[in-house]
C-alpha cells in the first residue's frame, strides 16, 4: 500500500512538473480591470505582445472595467492557479480598495499571487508659475501665514492627489482647503488659470506645461528623489517628514500559482518592460520601473497597504 501511494505521489508531481514545463500550450488571458487606452491597459500590452512572441503563444487583454476595479481584479482572485488568467493593475485595486470598500469580493493580499512589479508614477507637487511660492518650504510658510485661504486641487475624492495632501497637511501644519475636480485635466487647467495654489499630479500630466514656463515643479511627491528631475528635493526632504504617495502598476496571477510558474512569467515580464519599445512607452508616460526582488513583494504589498491606511484616515475618508 505505501509502495502504491508513494508511486501515486511520485506521478503527481511529475504530471505538474510536466505541465509546468509544458506552460502555457494554450492561450493566456491578462485582465484589465479599466478601460483601453489608459496606463494599466497600456502596460498589459506592452506585456501581452513581448511575452506572447517570447512563448509563441496567444496573449489577450481581456478590458473587464467597474466597481473600481474590482470586477476585473476578482475575476483573477477567483480564477484557477494554472497561470492562464493573469491580472495588470494598480495598487488601487489592491491596496487601496480595501480601505474604501466595507466589503471586499477577495481578499488581495490572500487571493492573489503578486508576480512582478512593473512601473510606477513620478507624482510631483506643482504650483503655478506666477506663484510666488518656490519651495515646499515657502508653501508651508504662506499656508501658515493665510489658513485656509489656499486652495488645493485633486481629481476626486480618494485620489492620490487628495489623500496625499491631507496627509501632507496634518505632517506640515499646512492649513489649505481640498477643491476636488473630475479628472486630472480640469485639476491641471485649475492650476494653470490660478483657481489653485499647488496640485500634486503625475509628471506627464505636466510636464510640458513645466517647460512651457506656466507650471513650477517644486518637488518630488514620491518615497525619493524622481528619476527625470533628481536637482527637486522629496516633499519628505523639504518639511514634511514621512510624507510620500503614488501608483504603481504590478503583475498578478490567482493564489496558488506554483513557484516555478511564477519565476517564468516574472522573468518574461520583467524581460518585456526591458525592450526598446517598452522604454519609450515609459518614457512617454513619464513611468519609472521598479525593482522589487520576489522575495520584498509580499511585505511590499503590505507596506503599501498601511501607507493607504494612514493616507485615507488622515483625509477622513470612510470605507462605503
Amino acid at each position: 500500500m505505501r509502495k502504491i501511494l508513494a508511486f501515486a505521489l511520485l506521478l503527481a508531481a511529475t504530471g505538474a512538473a510536466f505541465a509546468q514545463e509544458a506552460y502555457p500550450d494554450h492561450t493566456v488571458h491578462i485582465v484589465v480591470p479599466s478601460p483601453p487606452g489608459g496606463v494599466t491597459d497600456i502596460l498589459a500590452r506592452v506585456i501581452a505582445q513581448a511575452v506572447g512572441q517570447a512563448w509563441n503563444q496567444s496573449v489577450i487583454v481581456d478590458n473587464r472595467p467597474g466597481a473600481d476595479e474590482m470586477i476585473g481584479a476578482n475575476a483573477v482572485a477567483k480564477a484557477p492557479g494554472d497561470g492562464y488568467t493573469l491580472l495588470v493593475t494598480s495598487n488601487g485595486a489592491v491596496t487601496a480598495a480595501p480601505h474604501m470598500h466595507k466589503q471586499m469580493p477577495f481578499d488581495p493580499l490572500k487571493d492573489l499571487t503578486p508576480i512582478v512589479m512593473l512601473g510606477q508614477i513620478t507624482p510631483m507637487m506643482n504650483v503655478p508659475a506666477t506663484s510666488t511660492v518656490q519651495t515646499v518650504q515657502d508653501l508651508i510658510a504662506l499656508a501658515r501665514a493665510k489658513p485656509n485661504e489656499l486652495n488645493y486641487g485633486s481629481f476626486g475624492n480618494g485620489t492620490y492627489a487628495h489623500v496625499a495632501m491631507e496627509d501632507f497637511k496634518q505632517r506640515a501644519g499646512a492649513p489649505i482647503l481640498h477643491i476636488p475636480y473630475k479628472g486630472s485635466a480640469p485639476a491641471v487647467t485649475a492650476l494653470l488659470q490660478g483657481e489653485i495654489a499647488v496640485l500634486i499630479v503625475n509628471m506627464g500630466n505636466v510636464r510640458e506645461h513645466a517647460k512651457a514656463g506656466t507650471i513650477r515643479m517644486i518637488a518630488s511627491a514620491g518615497a525619493k528623489r524622481a528619476a527625470l528631475r533628481p536637482d527637486l528635493p522629496t516633499v519628505a526632504e523639504s518639511g514634511a517628514p514621512g510624507f510620500s504617495t503614488g501608483t504603481w502598476w504590478g503583475l498578478f496571477g490567482p493564489a496558488n500559482l506554483p513557484a516555478p510558474m511564477i519565476e517564468k512569467i516574472r522573468a518574461e515580464a520583467l524581460r518585456a518592460v526591458d525592450t526598446p519599445e517598452a522604454r519609450k512607452v515609459f518614457d512617454a508616460m513619464t513611468l519609472e520601473r521598479m525593482d522589487v526582488p520576489s522575495a520584498r513583494l509580499g511585505q511590499f504589498l503590505r507596506d503599501d497597504l498601511d501607507n493607504w491606511g494612514r493616507q485615507m484616515k488622515a483625509a477622513g475618508i470612510q470605507p462605503e
